[in-house]
């Protein structure tokens, strides 16, 4: 059997309304604001290598190190700075891409909800 085969059928979920839950964020992650963090995986791998999902910050600023992450922002606005690279801006139909291991900032202007496909 193929992981597909065993797994969830095909599904579609209309992101931006979506049902999210509370997800805890370490406070040793927040450097400024009260940022709250939801979340809901929508798939997993057998293995839990793999997951794709729905994530969601509200406003503030926290550090992450990041796992191999493809995301489009649904919407909101953030300003991502990596360790020893350049910011960037993301908002509503943006993809991105982090790579494992970088250590990121995120400032959230504006309660941001992505779609997210990690590798672990």
């Amino acid at each position: 059997m193929t992981e597909n085969s065993q797994a969830t059928p095909s599904f579609a979920v209309h992101v931006p309304d979506a049902e999210l839950e509370p997800e805890p964020l370490d406070p040793g992650q927040i450097v400024s604001g009260t940022p709250v963090v939801t979340g809901k995986v929508l798939w997993e791998s057998a293995d839990g290598k793999q997951s794709r999902g729905i994530w969601q910050i509200t406003p503030g600023v926290v550090t992450d190190t990041e796992a191999n992450e493809l995301f489009v922002v649904v919407s909101g606005r953030a300003t991502i700075e990596i360790e020893g690279g350049g910011p960037f801006e993301v908002g509503p139909g943006d993809a991105a891409i982090l790579r494992e291991g970088d250590r990121t900032t995120w400032t959230v202007h504006e309660t941001l909800r992505k779609a997210y496909h990690i590798s672990l």
